[in-house]
């Protein structure tokens, strides 16, 4: 085994106390003896979701000498409260002892400058591996069972049970209910997401008809993996936005059948196709879905992009984003989403809650728009939101107010839209006629859609387990007006040329594939544009030189990084191949002592 850096694993240490439990504080001495993994993750991150699917088969293999930690590290200011942390560790169904840690201590301690992170801690404390992103579950997987051979032959492993203790189950008729749809008679389907289920609840909203799946993941003809969005079809079938299964589902609700017409169950990566037969090309958490324009127009949130499903000849194809994350309006084909997670129809346009810009955008035809393939003609734009860093809850005129993580969106009949602003706890309404954003109701837990009922609206509560009738108010409420930035400590850089090092090591008993040209991708911007005199762009190297502006002193860079590897053994004939990848936004500060280099760990050490 090669030799490693011996870097001691700092403590771990969070204000807001430890989950998973049964109400025991852990320390690192406490779990010497067991490798260690620490997941740096945030629940309003769809990357850091897909990190905790991709650990669930190494934590059950590995469950007597491996213990997964998370470490909840907010980006939003509601991610910073308690029992937003509580209720998503029960939402995500994570199962592993989880640090609340609101003012970023260990992340702080540890040097994460990304959501997701994985840090590994070998037997006797010390680090022995980062990597920042998704798509490292082989690796970290390899390593683990090196670690095993290496303390089991040392006597340093100490397997046996782990820290985690289940919380106990709460019986309410829904668990953090995601979407909702009326049924032509007047019923609601709704999705109930934690339990894996779809819902049918009674004109009232409140008496449950019947159960549909079975309750366990699963992608089987009776079976659901966190569904979420949820659209009426022309045929009067439902549309079924199955999230953790990659996939696109339709539901008969007159005979219960259910059958998938869009994804593999596979994620898709960078390099997958974009288009084609619907059942042979891989998704990647589609989270709300439309019907719009004869097509069935997909929130793939995974990677911040618009799809559609084309049902008359059984096609999918990305409508709109280039799957870099930001918000960027235009032609659809060059714009920029940020985990888009509501979606809905509203005449000539469709609506879209871009969720991490804290935004509300719409797709239309351009003036000279035609018809064509999907996002020929159209154009992305923004109603309200600013880009990945500014949030609160403001409103007035729509250029300066605020959302905090918006999750739905429902086309409202006079032309105007209303926002399920999740983190806000609020609902809202955006007036194209007037450019007016206002609150329409207060005390609602972390609304994530809304549907009309004749006169009224229907809200999916959440975090309350439930459907919310309101009245739709002809006067809007009034609200304290506050407004956040994204708090994370910047980094100080000279001035003049910084060299960024994009760190990735490929794991072992793998190399970069470079079967095809290069295995690499590095693409570099910043907020504001004007940061960088040079250096910006896309290339294959993962270093460059990024020269500075003399006259812009702070700003945000934002870095986004790719690499392939595959197995390296010539005995094998058909090599696997994994795909890492990782977005990160830095805040910098040009100062003259700052340093000249930032180091980006995707995967390994940083040795510098």
């Amino acid at each position: 085994m090669a030799s490693r850096a011996r870097v001691r694993a700092p403590e771990l240490i969070g204000k807001g106390g430890w989950l998973n439990t049964g109400g025991n504080d852990l320390t690192l001495s406490d779990l010497r003896g067991r490798i260690v993994i620490l997941d740096f993750w945030t629940f309003c991150c769809v990357n850091c979701l897909h990190v905790l699917d991709e650990l669930r088969e190494l934590e059950e293999r590995h469950r007597d000498s491996v213990v997964i930690i998370g470490v909840h590290s907010p980006k939003f200011v509601h991610e910073a409260e308690h029992q937003a942390v509580v209720d998503a560790v029960e939402r995500y169904g994570v199962e592993h002892p989880v640090l609340d840690d609101p003012e970023l201590a260990t992340w702080k301690q540890y040097a994460v400058r990304a959501w997701p992170t994985l840090v590994v801690i070998d037997p006797e404390g010390y680090v022995v591996a980062q990597h920042a992103g998704e798509g490292h579950a082989h690796a970290i997987e390899s390593l683990v069972e090196e670690l095993i051979a290496e303390h089991g032959a040392k006597g340093t492993l100490r397997r046996g049970d782990g820290p985690y203790v289940p919380p106990e189950p709460v019986a309410t008729d829904l668990r953090f209910p995601g979407k909702a749809v009326r049924l032509p008679g007047g019923t609601f389907l709704v999705s109930d997401t934690t339990r894996h289920q779809l819902v049918e609840l009674a004109a009232d909203g409140e008496q449950v008809l019947r159960r549909i799946g079975t309750g366990e993941r699963g992608l089987g003809p009776d079976s659901f993996n966190e569904p979420q969005g949820l659209a009426l079809l022309p045929d009067g079938r439902v549309a079924v936005a199955d999230t953790v299964n990659h996939a696109i589902r339709v539901l008969d609700p007159a005979t219960g059948a259910l059958e998938t017409v869009a994804g593999t169950g596979r994620q898709w990566w960078q390099g997958s196709p974009t288009s084609g037969p619907a059942r042979e090309v891989d998704l990647s958490s589609p989270w709300d879905v439309a019907w719009w324009q004869d097509r069935l127009w997909i929130a793939m949130a995974g990677v911040h992009q618009i799809w559609t499903y084309d049902p008359a000849d059984g096609t999918v194809a990305v409508a709109a984003g280039t799957t870099n994350e930001g918000l960027v309006d235009g032609p659809a084909a060059e714009a920029w989403f940020a985990q888009p997670s509501g979606i809905a129809a509203g005449g000539d346009r469709l609506w879209i809650a871009d969720s991490e810009t804290s935004a509300v955008r719409w797709i239309e035809r351009a003036a000279n728009g035609g018809p064509g393939a999907p996002g020929d003609g159209h154009v992305v734009r923004t109603a309200v939101g600013t880009g990945l860093f500014d949030f609160g809850h403001r409103d007035g005129a729509a250029e300066q107010a605020l959302l905090q993580h918006p999750l739905g969106v429902t086309a409202l009949p006079d032309g105007s839209v209303a926002i399920a602003d999740t983190y806000n706890h609020a609902l809202r309404r955006y007036d194209p006629a007037s450019g007016e954003v206002t609150t329409l109701a207060t005390d609602l837990r972390e609304p994530s859609a809304a549907v009309l009922a004749d006169d009224d609206i229907v809200v999916v509560e959440s975090a309350r387990h439930r459907l919310t009738r309101l009245r739709l108010p002809e006067e809007a409420v009034r609200v304290e007006s506050v407004a956040h930035r994204t708090q994370r400590a910047a980094t100080d850089i000279a001035p003049g040329t910084l060299r960024l090092d994009v760190v990735f090591q490929a794991p072992a008993g793998q190399k970069l594939d470079t079967r095809y040209g290069p295995s690499t991708r590095l693409l570099v911007s910043a907020t504001p544009p004007e940061l960088l005199a040079e250096g910006a762009g896309a290339g294959t190297d993962l270093a460059r030189d990024l020269v500075l502006a003399d006259d812009v002193t702070e700003g945000v860079l934002h870095v986004s990084a790719m690499a392939a590897s595959c197995d390296d053994a010539p005995d094998i004939e058909y090599p696997a191949c994994h795909v890492h990848q990782q977005d990160w936004g830095v805040p910098v500060r040009i100062t003259a002592d700052g340093v000249a280099r930032l180091g980006l760990v995707l995967a390994g050490l940083d040795a510098e």
